[in-house]
């Protein structure tokens, strides 16, 4: 996140809250996953207060560089597969998951390649323009952005949920202005920005409560 690692302290607490609160609305295990999503930003957030300590020289460049790649393995490695994968979970008929398999097949192989190329290339972790910003060889590609982009956002687009619908515009929205913006701290501000927008998910839950669970009847 911008600024300072009480910005992302502070935010991963509010975070932690509306997390908590989301989780208390689920009605079904198939909600979980992506009700979760707002607990995982917060301790995405929380990891990155660390990062900043690290920088300002608090703590040892090790700890620094362990949670740097802590917060990148969930931001570019985890998310793509995540994402697409709870929205499929959340869909009530059988058509409508099959829609958003192509977005987990997607966000499997770019977890994958990720995952590859983070073990593979060396992380550096910097400040710039009050940013952190993650660089590694593999990873900060355009290819690979254009196929993160598809794969975190394309499958809310989907969706017969007018909330995820909104969700995704929202980090849509934010990931193109980051890009346009603040590209070199892509990861750290689009990852900030889109916990933010999850407060759309707890208003979801918070107002459906009367319609869900839904009736799953049907298998993937």
């Amino acid at each position: 996140m911008c600024f300072s690692a009480t910005a992302n302290f502070v935010g991963s607490g509010v975070l932690g809250a509306v997390g908590v609160v989301t989780l208390t609305k689920v009605k079904h295990r198939r909600e979980l996953l992506f009700a979760s999503l707002p607990t995982l930003f917060a301790v995405h957030q929380f990891m990155e207060g660390f990062v900043w300590l690290g920088l300002d020289g608090i703590l040892s460049p090790a700890v620094t560089h362990d949670m740097g790649a802590a917060f990148v393995i969930y931001a570019q490695g985890l998310l793509p597969f995540l994402m697409p994968l709870s929205i499929m979970l959340f869909e009530q008929t059988r058509a409508r998951r099959r829609t958003m398999l192509p977005f987990v097949i997607l966000g499997t192989l770019l977890t994958l390649y990720m995952l590859w190329g983070l073990a593979a290339y060396p992380l550096q972790v910097s400040v710039a323009g009050n940013s952190i910003v993650y660089v590694n060889y593999a990873t900060n590609r355009t290819w690979v952005a254009v196929l993160y982009v598809i794969a975190t956002c394309g499958s809310l687009f989907f969706s017969k949920v007018r909330a995820m619908v909104l969700f995704g515009a929202a980090n849509l929205i934010i990931l193109l202005t980051v890009m346009a913006v603040k590209r070199y701290a892509f990861t750290s501000l689009w990852c900030a920005y889109a916990a933010v927008a999850s407060v759309i998910i707890l208003a979801y839950f918070w107002k459906s409560s009367g319609i869900r669970p839904f009736k799953y009847i049907e298998a993937i």
